[in-house]
């Protein structure tokens, strides 16, 4: 017959097992609120981002007519996804290439006999923002350069913050009608619209 003081201490013990097994679990297994790294590798080499851009309402552009200096300007495309030039009106130019609107204004300055052979070039000198989200210390949208990278990005947003795993980033890439995640690096090279994840380190 066991006494009350021995019942006690085998139901502590029991108590101390079961808990430890329950912290043993959730320790384990809050491992799995820490989010992953995709399994495949951004690419390393991107075209130029101006190369199949399309172009979108507040992209600023650069359009040159050759020999003619007075329709030739930086333009802003509009709310509506227009550019207005000098003496041609609203020209549209949203969801299509710098060479498709160089192609357009031709047609348009041939069309209404401003010029017969008409030569326009137009240069992209604004894109859509890109974002960084996470663990940096001020995350949100900011204006693209050509060039940037991974790591230039993450220096606009301010750089890591202390929660931060640095090196490697989740990068997000608008492909076709849908969107791409990969894991990416600090020398990774982004595009116009790209949304990089900064996780959060496991301490």
């Amino acid at each position: 017959m066991l006494d009350g003081s021995v019942l006690w201490c085998t139901g502590m013990m029991r108590r101390c097992v079961v808990s430890a097994v329950v912290l043993a679990t959730v320790l384990v297994g809050g491992c799995s609120f820490f989010p992953s790294f995709p399994t495949e590798d951004a690419p390393a080499k991107i075209p130029s981002p101006a190369e199949g851009y399309l172009l979108e309402p507040g992209n600023q552009v650069r359009l040159t007519v050759f020999d003619q200096e007075n329709l030739s300007g930086t333009f802003s495309l509009d709310a509506a996804g227009n550019i207005a030039l000098p003496l041609l009106g609203n020209v549209p130019a949203n969801g299509i290439t710098a060479t498709a609107l160089a192609h357009r204004v031709e047609a348009i300055l041939r069309k209404d006999a401003y010029m017969q052979d008409p030569k326009v070039a137009v240069q992209v000198e604004t894109f859509r923002p890109f974002y960084v989200l996470g663990e940096v210390r001020t995350p949100g949208e900011f204006p693209y350069t050509t060039g940037m990278t991974v790591l230039s990005a993450i220096a606009r947003a301010g750089g890591y913050d202390y929660r931060a795993r640095e090196g490697e980033v989740v990068l997000v890439r608008q492909e076709g009608d849908s969107q791409k995640q990969y894991r990416a690096v600090e020398q990774t090279p982004i595009l116009p619209g790209d949304i990089i994840r900064i996780l959060e380190r496991r301490f």
